[in-house]
């Protein structure tokens, strides 16, 4: 009689084990992959480029401190241009607080002071907008580099991504500690297993030894 080897078949039950293992995993990596996507498309804010059209000088401004916060920088409300007709604003320009250098001027009448610590670093990120014919307010130049360290930790948005994508590593990590502790389990019952055969093996070579015994001395 052929019999099976009972290392093979408990090989092909522990390959079937880790693949069902695997997979779950790889399910839950790929749902948590999906979940860091969807924050970071969340909290995305849309950059300025030329052409860019606002309503208003207002919604302009407001549209530029909302990318300022995301990107992590203060904005500077810079010079304006007036119309010689009726006084009126046609142009601003929306600069990074730390534009230009700080000149300091000095008073002789005035005791001198220890000087403050100037923020200006001479960054030249700025939007400059101008009203056009139709009386749109519309972005006519963009300079995104900045001469300076953002500081986007600081932003909410960017706070959030980090809760988000902290909580979902935390996650994974309590997966990935269950599925190892379930192959640590199926090891155990494979090694309990093997020793159960390996007893039967020798067993049942002991009996087979016994009736061939038998079978010379008849």
């Amino acid at each position: 009689m052929e019999l099976c080897d009972p290392f093979s078949l408990n090989g092909h039950f522990l390959t079937i084990v880790l693949l069902v293992d695997l997979e779950a995993v790889a399910e839950t990596v790929e749902n948590s992959t999906d979940q860091i996507s969807a924050a970071f498309e969340g909290s995305s804010i849309g950059e300025p480029n030329v052409g860019m059209e606002f309503e208003s000088e207002e919604a302009a401004k407001n549209f530029y401190e909302k990318y300022a916060k995301h990107e992590g920088f203060v904005v500077r409300l810079d010079r304006c241009h007036r119309s010689e007709v009726d006084n009126r604003i046609i142009s601003r320009r929306f600069s990074c607080n730390k534009q230009g250098f700080h000149v300091r001027v000095r008073n002789k009448t005035k005791p001198v002071h220890k000087p403050r610590t100037s923020i200006r670093e001479g960054c030249e990120a700025m939007m400059l907008v101008k009203v056009n014919k139709c009386g749109k307010w519309v972005v006519t130049k963009f300079v995104k580099e900045h001469s300076h360290l953002l500081n986007a930790s600081g932003s909410p948005s960017y706070s959030k991504m980090i809760e988000s994508k902290d909580r979902i590593i935390q996650q994974l990590t309590k997966e990935l500690e269950y599925r190892d502790r379930l192959c640590q389990q199926y090891r155990r019952q494979l090694f309990s297993l093997l020793e159960t055969v390996e007893e039967q093996t020798e067993s049942l070579s002991k009996n087979v030894e016994l009736v061939v015994n038998n079978i010379r001395n008849l």
